[in-house]
Parts: C-alpha cells; sequence; structure tokens
C-alpha cells in the first residue's frame, strides 16, 4: 500500500468538548505532535489546524479539522485538495463505539460505522478508500444513551486503557507511514492481546 502523507484526528472544538470520548481522534494526534515536538497552527482556508513531522522517511502533516464533528468532509477534503493528497494516502483517527476502551485497530476502506465524522468524509468523498484508526470507547448499551455516551467523558478506568491504546498505536505508526500495513496490524494485535487488563470498563 501507499506509504502515509497525511493523518487527520477527528473531534469536536473547543476545551468543553476537549476531554470528550468523541474527541479520541483529536487525542491521537495531539500526542502525535507533542511526541515530535510539533506544535499546531489555524489554516483558516482549510477550516483546521495543522502541523508537519518528519517519519519513516515521509514528510508527513497532521490535520485536526475544527468544524463539529458531522461536518469534518469539507475540511477534510479540501486539506487533501490543497496538499495535493490521495485518500489513500491518509489515515483517519476517530472513536469507535464497537471496540471496547483500550482496543485499537487499523484499517482500510469500508463503511462509517455510524460515526458521523466518517459519515461526512465518505459523502464528500464519494468513497470510503482511506485508512482509518480506530479507538475504542465502548458503547453504553443502548441506542438512545450513545450521544450522551460519546459526549461524555470517560471514567478514569477507561481513559487510561484509551490512553494505552493510542500509546500502542503510537509505536507502530511508523510502520503505517511507511506503507507497512499489515505488519503494523499484526503488531498492534500483538502488543493488545500481551496486555490481559484490555477490554475491562467500568460505567461512564
Amino acid at each position: 500500500m501507499s506509504a502515509l502523507r497525511l493523518i487527520i484526528g477527528l473531534g469536536n472544538p473547543g476545551a468543553e468538548y476537549a476531554l470528550q470520548r468523541h474527541n479520541a481522534g483529536y487525542w491521537f494526534v495531539d500526542a502525535l505532535a507533542q511526541g515530535e515536538a510539533a506544535r499546531f497552527a489555524r489554516e483558516p482556508k482549510l477550516h483546521g489546524e495543522a502541523t508537519r513531522i518528519a517519519m519513516a522517511g515521509q514528510d508527513l502533516r497532521l490535520f485536526k479539522p475544527t468544524g463539529f464533528m458531522n461536518a469534518s468532509g469539507r475540511p477534510v477534503v479540501a486539506a487533501l485538495n490543497f496538499w495535493k493528497i490521495a485518500p489513500e494516502e491518509c489515515l483517519v483517527a476517530h472513536d469507535d463505539l464497537d471496540l471496547a476502551p483500550g482496543t485499537v485497530r487499523l484499517k482500510f476502506d469500508g463503511g462509517h460505522g455510524g460515526q458521523n465524522g466518517l459519515r461526512d468524509i465518505i459523502g464528500q468523498l464519494g468513497h470510503g478508500r482511506f485508512h482509518r484508526l480506530r479507538i475504542g470507547i465502548g458503547h453504553p448499551g443502548l441506542r438512545d444513551q450513545v450521544t450522551p455516551w460519546v459526549l461524555g467523558r470517560p471514567s478514569r478506568v477507561d481513559e487510561e486503557a484509551m490512553l494505552d491504546a493510542i500509546a500502542r498505536a503510537l509505536q507502530v505508526l511508523p510502520l503505517a507511514v511507511a506503507g507497512e500495513f499489515n505488519e503494523a496490524m499484526k503488531r498492534l494485535h500483538t502488543a493488545e492481546s500481551r496486555d490481559s487488563g484490555l477490554g475491562t470498563r467500568d460505567s461512564g
């Protein structure tokens, strides 16, 4: 597969949303930038914030749309067009209800799975042929509880599990950036299997 040139983190802007489960994609790109001593700057024309790092021999851009989650598509398409990056060279990090806290998965292509940011990106692109980093936040159990769940702050145990998952993803990211996705996925799964504490969560 192609090497990565762009990593996008999905979330909602503003301090009031910063610690919510729905902002797990922001957590990931913020942790990545911090580890590389990079700082985000506003890109008004792209409706987002961006920075650049070098990884695995690649010039890699990091981007956070600064509209709300359900309007992620427009800034993502604007960034792809402005930097002349193909969707296949892009990784979108996002929260995932179908995975337990502490679980993280790499995936290419597919549907949106009910994630509103992905839904809008796929709608704007007309396809889902981009890479995803799925960061588990767990499911509240009932459909009518989903909105307050994703817009709520995780419990201490869940938050620690999510941060551990992000740390594991960062460890294999250079492989994904270099285009070695199968190896990155294998190592991510192996690292998760070694941690017997994963998959346990308490109530939010």
